[in-house]
Formats: C-alpha cells, structure tokens, sequence
C-alpha cells in the first residue's frame, strides 16, 4: 500500500511539474507580444534561417577537417602522403565550381592529380560536410571566396 502511494505521488509530482513549466513559456510570449514582438514576425523569423557567412562555414570546416582523418596523409603547410592543404589552396581558385569538385574528391577519392598515390574515398561525409571542409582547404592561402 504505502509503495502504491509512493508511485502515485511521483507520478503525481511528475505530471504537476511538467505541465507547470509549460505556462512560464506561455507568459513569455505574452510579453514579447507586448512589448512589441509580433507571433507573425516570430514564426517568419523561425521558418526562414539565416545563411551562414563564408567565414562561418570555413569555421566549421576547419572543425571537421580537424575531426577526421585527413592529417593522416595531408598537413597544413608540408607535404605529407598528399599534397598540403595551402597547396591545394594555392593551385585551385576559391570559387563554388572548385569547392563542388573537391567535395566531390573528398568524399569519391581520386588520383592523378598530385601524383600515382589514390586519396582515399570518404563516402560517409555528407556533401554538405564536405564543401565545408573544401571551403577551409581553400581558404588557407588567404583567398576569399570569388562567387
């Protein structure tokens, strides 16, 4: 009996405060709505995202690129397996063409661009992933981005 008892109070404790949270939510929406704030503009804002700069998307290139196994055969600045990542960067135009092609070569590998050895295909990164880490590569020689 008094472990039926224990159940129900938790469960009742639980219900109470996950419904009692929610009207703090409510509440602050009734200000912005007050103080200016429209639900119009609320919920355009939320269905439209804003676009990340280039700068953000190099970031976040950086970030995988320092994640994944590429510094197993490439280095920022010195040849290692494959060429250097400033290399990369010096012999192809920061342009979206370039970024989509070596998107491309990052996640299907190839060779004969840099010499018999075959980089290795990454077919697990998303294409998206992949321009970005193309973006950072091609942002090492301090060249922006031309379209």
């Amino acid at each position: 009996m008094k472990k039926a008892f224990l159940v129900l109070a938790l469960v009742g404790v639980a219900t109470w405060s996950l419904t009692s949270c929610g009207g703090s939510k409510k509440e602050a929406a009734t200000e912005e709505t007050e103080e200016g704030y429209d639900d119009k503009d609320v919920a355009a804002e939320a269905a439209e995202p804003k676009a990340e700069s280039a700068d953000d998307l190099i970031k976040q290139g950086q970030a995988l690129v320092d994640a994944s196994d590429c510094k197993t055969c490439h280095h920022p600045t010195n040849k290692i397996v494959g060429p250097s990542h400033t290399d990369v960067a010096k012999k192809y135009e920061f342009t979206k063409a370039n970024v989509g092609m070596l998107a491309d070569k990052i996640r299907n590998g190839g060779s004969g661009n840099w010499g018999e050895i075959p980089m290795s295909p990454h077919p697990d990164l998303s294409k998206g992933d992949a321009e970005k880490m193309a973006m950072y590569v091609l942002s090492l020689d301090g060249e922006k981005p031309k379209d």
